[in-house]
């Protein structure tokens, strides 16, 4: 049940005689009526309000539901001295409250209790309730300063021997959204007839007496729902963050001795990427850091290693193609997170993009540079490009496996953690418009480097549970 519900649920039972009981003592409410009908008669007489014309009788099938015996069911205009609509806006007006102008103007509207400047003059100067007509149709407050109403504000005036507040209560918990087609609305004639549920005087005061003792649960209960709605929409996204970064501790599957350590992967590589630079394939690489204790985030398992990424696959590589060769241009490169790699290829001849655009090739990891598609994880592996090659905007980085020697999606997957996603918004560089990763932040990011079947098997595993993750988002 929603606040709001349970508000509701409240207001109806207090509206049926539900949530206080009734005690003979108080009287009825059709002694309460008949006390009302003979004061307005004398009212009358002394010219003080005016003669109303007869309302209609009240039908059974008219009654909404069961109340009391000692209640009665009364039209609304049969317990009020008027009804009536706010006028123009007084030409005599001010935004603010000065001196000269200090009565409320007050229209339609919940902000700031609808009131929107100040005039001179009060238009209605004794305790009543007002109610949107418009717009927050339905909203009430009781005004027991003198102000100006103004149009679409509808304004009752109730006799003084009924609770004001529970004339509110019955009002907030009865009134329809109003009428119309483009525009909805509430009319005084729409209320002068309205069905009200009449308690004596004094059950009326203990209903709006139980109800103001149980709201400020009600608004305990709207802060602890609304804080449990916030964890429920954050709960997928939050288990989807959790499961990588179990996956990237090695706590996801488990380590199996047969299948070798990140170290001699890591040897491997390094062996791999220097039969490539004698070759003339790749270019030799800048030196990097020693990797400090202090710099290492989270414990990872015995048999994996700590590396930095450019020291197990080249980033932003050069490819050699013939210049009239027709590859995919990639005007889009990120229009699909994951695995979904569809993209709107455009066929163009390598020499037309070969210079000022991001080169790639089939398999190729591209990750964005700029915030907020980096913080969106938005990096992707590239496939089936028109001849095995592309182009795109500049604002990616590639990084590209050698020879096979990684699981792709493993990386792919580490690129959309937390850990990496973080660490890389606290490298931001440039204008908060066009912030980008610093440059040697993906070079010399930490990665943890599991045995190349582990990978697998994480991979495995994550294409296993990351769909639920989805699942619970519907």
């Amino acid at each position: 049940m929603t606040p709001q519900e349970l508000k509701n649920s409240i207001l109806q039972l207090a509206i049926q005689g539900k949530l206080v009981e009734q005690r003979p003592e108080e009287g009825t409410g059709e002694e309460l009526y008949q006390q009302i009908q003979a004061e307005k008669q004398r009212l009358i007489k002394e010219g003080k309000i005016k003669k109303e014309k007869p309302l209609p009788e009240i039908s059974e099938d008219e009654i909404p539901f069961d109340i009391p015996e000692s209640w009665k069911w009364v039209r609304l205009k049969s317990i009020t001295l008027f009804i009536k609509a706010g006028g123009d806006k007084p030409k005599d007006f001010s935004l603010v409250k000065t001196e000269e102008h200090k009565v409320p103007v007050i229209a339609n509207g919940v902000q700031n209790n609808g009131v929107i400047g100040y005039t001179n003059v009060a238009t209605v100067d004794e305790p009543c309730i007002t109610v949107s007509g418009r717009g927050t149709i339905g909203f009430s407050c009781i005004r027991t300063e003198p102000f100006c109403p103004i149009v679409r504000l509808l304004v009752l005036r109730i006799v003084n021997n009924v609770s004001l507040k529970y004339i509110q209560i019955v009002l907030t918990a009865l009134l329809e959204k109003g009428v119309g087609t483009s525009i909805q609305q509430l009319t005084v004639p729409m209320l002068e007839p309205k069905l009200i549920p009449l308690p004596p005087l004094s059950e009326q005061e203990r209903i709006v007496a139980r109800i103001e003792e149980l709201l400020p649960y009600v608004d305990r209960y709207e802060k602890a729902w609304s804080k449990l709605e916030e964890l429920n929409k954050r709960f997928p996204s939050d288990l989807h963050k959790s499961i990588l970064q179990l996956a990237i501790q090695g706590k996801l599957v488990e380590q199996r001795p047969e299948e070798g350590t990140g170290e001699e992967l890591y040897q491997q590589i390094q062996a791999e990427k220097q039969r490539l630079i004698k070759e003339g394939k790749i270019k030799k690489e800048k030196r990097l850091p020693e990797i400090l204790e202090d710099e290492i985030p989270f414990d990872i398992p015995e048999s994996w290693k700590w590396v930095r990424v450019s020291s197990i696959v080249t980033l932003n590589p050069k490819n050699d193609i013939h210049d009239d060769t027709e590859v995919g241009f990639v005007p889009m490169p990120l229009v699909s997170d994951g695995f979904k790699n569809q993209h709107t290829f455009e066929i163009k001849k390598w020499k037309n993009i070969k210079s000022g655009f991001t080169h790639f090739a089939n398999n190729d990891i591209g990750i964005a540079k700029i915030t907020p598609c980096f913080q969106n994880r938005k990096s992707v592996i590239f496939k089936d490009l028109p001849n095995g090659f592309g182009a795109g905007t500049t604002e990616l980085s590639i990084v590209r496996v050698i020879n096979d020697s990684l699981c792709r999606e493993y990386l792919l997957w580490f690129f959309k953690t937390d850990y990496f996603i973080t660490n890389g918004v606290k490298s931001f560089t440039g204008t908060a418009g066009q912030q980008r990763i610093h440059k040697d932040y993906l070079a010399t990011c930490l990665i943890p480097l599991p045995p190349l079947a582990e990978q697998k098997r994480i991979v495995k595993r994550l294409e296993e549970i990351l769909p639920l993750c989805e699942k619970l988002k519907k």
